[in-house]
């Protein structure tokens, strides 16, 4: 499967719940903090959600 950089740029102060439970199941939690994950549906729909929070590059 193909691999992905997912890195946070805005915070999650202020937003709902459940983008902040995302984030955090992402690995996420802090502005510029990355994690590398398999692209899987599951993810894909994760990122989806919190789009307007995130950066996501192909590696």
């Amino acid at each position: 499967m193909a691999k992905v950089v997912i890195t946070q740029k805005r915070s999650v102060i202020k937003r709902p719940n459940d983008q902040k439970l995302t984030i955090k199941a992402l690995g996420l939690g802090k502005i510029n903090r990355s994690v590398e994950k398999e692209l899987t549906p599951q993810i894909e729909g994760m990122i989806r959600k919190i789009s307007h929070l995130v950066s996501v590059e192909n590696k």
